[in-house]
């Protein structure tokens, strides 16, 4: 799988709090409505701009805070092809795999691309190519790659159970 998009950056420790507003949680329920959201009280243009197959790339920590799967949803819902971190919070990281959200660990992509900036993203080879450098990671394990292939956990069980 390949993804190229346009680049949304962030530093370190976003909140889901500011991924997803917690004034929404209860209130929203509508998958497609909690896209409009997305990051709403952290990047006006985002809420704005941001289209089908756009990046995030950020810093440490991604997802911190509440374990609030709404985070993971918003943007999934909202097209993002894939989110690139330093670190993620852990409940977070698999409430985007859950969803079916490409998420990728790196240390060396912030440095390298500018909001706006273009990244190809090949999950097969684990490469990304960034600022004109390719930086490797681990391809997903099969039942990992299983999950994001078929759209999240509901639709991979589903499918697996012959159901879907």
């Amino acid at each position: 799988m390949k993804i190229k998009g346009r680049v949304w950056k962030y530093g370190d420790d976003v909140n889901t709090d500011v991924i997803f507003a917690g004034k929404y949680t209860y209130t929203i329920k509508d998958r497609a409505e909690m896209a409009k959201y997305a990051l709403e009280d952290l990047d006006a243009d985002f809420t704005k701009n941001a289209h089908a197959g756009d990046i995030i790339v950020a810093g440490k920590n991604w997802g911190c805070g509440s374990s609030r799967e709404q985070a993971a949803i918003c943007l999934k819902e909202r097209g993002i092809g894939a989110i690139i971190a330093r670190s993620f919070a852990r409940i977070h990281y698999r409430n985007c795999l859950n969803e079916g959200l490409p998420i990728i660990i790196s240390s060396e992509i912030q440095a390298l691309v500018e909001k706006g900036d273009e990244v190809e993203i090949d999950f097969d080879a684990g490469e990304i190519t960034a600022g004109g450098k390719k930086i490797k990671f681990p391809p997903y394990p099969e039942f990992v790659q299983g999950l994001v292939n078929d759209g999240g956990l509901l639709p991979h069980v589903k499918k697996s159970l012959g159901l879907a």
